[in-house]
């Protein structure tokens, strides 16, 4: 679930992140419940988990019956998430979105991203949105924060010198209207709450997309 900006500073960071691995997989059973209504997981059979840090929603994911691949920049966090045991079944590579993933097109029934794109840039959110369209079917679902900003957020964020206060003020528009090589990257986008101050931006990914750029 790392953000990633630089894969370095997750390398860094990763023990910390894998202390809170039961606390992040409970947050994540209750969001795929609330999300339920609008988008059931469990009809699906394969999973990319972009950014996937140390597993928590892999995991989870695994749990409700999909086959579950997750990509990360940072090999400490991949290396953290395979000390799990509950995670021995699930694939996890070294890959960053940002450049082509090894994946073919529509490699993937759905792919999840959960709080990548607020710490990009727009032009590094384009390229993450255009390459998982890329490589998913059905469903793109970007899990990030929504408008609703707490005072906590908003500090941690501003020194965090990430992209999140123009996110969340643009995120829905931009999916919409992203691009590659004259390509939509989506066709449709819905947003639904799934927390007080997160949303799940269910994306439909063009049917015919342009074979992987060279980036």
């Amino acid at each position: 679930m790392s953000k990633k900006p630089k894969g370095s500073v997750f390398n860094l960071i990763a023990p910390v992140y894998a202390l809170f691995f039961n606390m992040q997989r409970k947050r994540f059973e209750k969001i795929i419940e609330r999300a339920g209504t609008e988008l059931d997981i469990q009809s699906y059979r394969t999973i990319l988990d972009v950014g996937c840090g140390t597993g928590a929603l892999c995991f989870v994911l695994h749990e409700k019956g999909l086959s579950v691949t997750g990509v990360d920049p940072a090999e400490k966090m991949l290396q953290a998430a395979r000390k799990k045991s509950e995670n021995t079944s699930i694939r996890f590579i070294q890959a960053n979105v940002l450049q082509t993933l090894p994946y073919k097109d529509k490699e993937f029934d759905i792919s999840i991203a959960s709080y990548v794109a607020h710490g990009l840039q727009p032009e590094q959110r384009r390229l993450m949105y255009a390459e998982m369209s890329r490589v998913t079917k059905e469903k793109v679902i970007i899990h990030d924060y929504n408008a609703n900003r707490s005072l906590l957020t908003t500090i941690i964020e501003w020194l965090e010198r990430g992209d999140y206060f123009r996110f969340i003020e643009v995120a829905e528009k931009e999916m919409t209207s992203c691009m590659d090589e004259g390509n939509p990257c989506f066709t449709k986008v819905t947003v639904i709450n799934v927390d007080t101050r997160a949303s799940w931006y269910i994306c439909t990914p063009s049917a015919k997309f342009p074979a992987a750029p060279i980036r």
